[in-house]
């Protein structure tokens, strides 16, 4: 009996620069294999279909239980985590690609610079005053707990980016993700003394109002977190914001 052979497909880029080339590969099947556990394989024996020794593929991983965000790439032209893609769901052959809204390295690894640039840019972030005691914090509403919570589940892993077609070369949208982090940090008791400064930032060039809303992002979150209703949360506070601005408040 022959032995049950998985096909991919995989689109490759030896550097930056170079041109992109697909190469196929057989993997031996097993039971409850996912996308990372087959370019385990690829890596253990880099030999491609054509029986041909060819070199390693790159990608990238973390944590591989849908935390670090780190192993996102195009699987059969839908973005998502290769951690959690089960070789059993999938049509084969099976497309592995990286996503394209941010520069390939090499292979299946993008620099995600862009993302953390964004989060810069919106101080998605609690400053602290020193690292002395300061005493336990401000308590949180339970009801807003809740859903700030939905909000935190964001790992950074591009793929909402990626599906948003609003985020491109030629533009300068800071992207779903950051916006929501905005709405995340603007909640939190301390975090809301910088909230006037992350709010005039999404006024600026790339911001809020590059989005067209097309809800792609809330569609391909692997988390679910709600990205079109911080959006919506976020029309309204820059809006206000816009008004305290004008009347110096």
């Amino acid at each position: 009996m022959s032995e049950k052979l998985i096909h991919f497909k995989v689109t490759r880029q030896d550097e930056p620069s170079g041109e992109s080339y697909v190469e196929e590969f057989h993997v031996p099947y097993r039971a409850n294999m996912n996308v990372i556990s087959a370019l385990m394989e690829f890596r253990r024996n880099p030999v491609n279909a054509a029986g041909e020794k060819t070199t390693p593929i790159a990608w990238d991983m973390n944590c591989l239980e849908e935390v670090c965000g780190a192993c996102s790439m195009i699987i059969n032209g839908k973005p998502r985590q290769s951690c959690t893609a089960l070789i059993d769901q999938l049509e084969q052959p099976i497309h592995l690609a990286p996503m394209k809204t941010f520069p390939v390295v090499r292979d299946l690894v993008v620099d995600r610079s862009r993302m953390f640039d964004s989060l810069k840019k919106v101080k998605a972030w609690i400053p602290i005053d020193g690292t002395y005691d300061l005493g336990p914090g401000p308590r949180m509403a339970e009801s807003k707990r809740q859903w700030a919570y939905e909000l935190s589940k964001c790992m950074t892993c591009g793929v909402c980016l990626e599906a948003c077609p609003n985020v491109n070369s030629k533009s300068e949208f800071i992207g779903p993700a950051a916006l929501s982090q905005v709405r995340l940090f603007n909640a939190h008791p301390t975090g809301e003394m910088n909230k006037a400064e992350r709010l005039n930032a999404l006024m600026d060039e790339g911001g809020l109002m590059n989005c067209g809303n097309s809800q792609n992002c809330v569609q391909s979150c692997p988390k679910g977190i709600p990205l079109t209703t911080s959006i919506a949360a976020l029309n309204r506070s820059t809006a206000l914001q816009s008004f305290k601005n004008f009347f110096g408040g």
